[in-house]
């Protein structure tokens, strides 16, 4: 949405949304084909990651 002709604003706001709904990072991943067994590997490993960031959080938080 517009509001007053502030264009910028509207930019900056719709690339907001779009980079929490990983839009930028989709259409990084469909610009060049990506084998099934290279997705898996990746999916695999970003899985990790976000295992490993929980525990961290995790363990920052209760503090074991």
């Amino acid at each position: 949405m517009v509001r007053d002709n502030n264009v910028d604003q509207a930019l900056r706001a719709l690339k907001k949304k779009m980079q929490r709904e990983g839009v930028f990072r989709e259409m990084k991943l469909r610009r060049a084909y990506e084998k099934p067994s290279e997705r898996r590997a990746r999916e695999k490993a970003e899985a990790k990651r976000r295992y490993r960031k929980l525990m961290r959080k995790r363990l920052e938080r209760e503090g074991y």
